[in-house]
């Protein structure tokens, strides 16, 4: 099991930054995939960007070019660097963790989530 817990989110205008922080605990040595995701209130939850074993690293189209991604070994850190940020990119957003047993965290979502933070983009 891998807790999670993120950090960072907030009310920021159109054009801003914020950086998310995903702080991850617990069977971490485990991990294959780590990524982000968002949700609107009404709609699916959708991928924001992954990283995995190795350093493959995806995005979502929609923001490409705008947002980063990166795991820090280190101190146990995944952080989702946003720039440009529009009203569009107003939602909750969770981290999320998958495991080399069941391969997750990639191609699909792992098992482990955080309690996500909210992102609010508003003039």
């Amino acid at each position: 099991q891998v807790q999670l817990v993120e950090s960072g989110g907030g009310l920021v205008q159109p054009g801003g930054s914020l950086t998310l922080s995903c702080v991850f605990s617990g069977s971490y040595w485990a991990i294959y995939g780590m990524g982000w995701y968002r949700q609107d209130p009404g709609k699916q939850r959708e991928l924001v960007a992954a990283v995995r074993d190795g350093g493959d690293i995806k995005y979502a189209d929609s923001v490409k070019g705008r947002f980063r991604i990166s795991r820090h070994n280190a101190n146990n850190t995944l952080i989702l660097q946003m720039n440009s940020l529009n009203v569009e990119d107003t939602a909750v957003y969770y981290c999320n963790a998958g495991t080399r047993a069941a391969s997750t965290g990639w191609d699909t979502p792992g098992e482990n989530w955080g309690q996500g933070t909210q992102v609010t983009v508003s003039s």
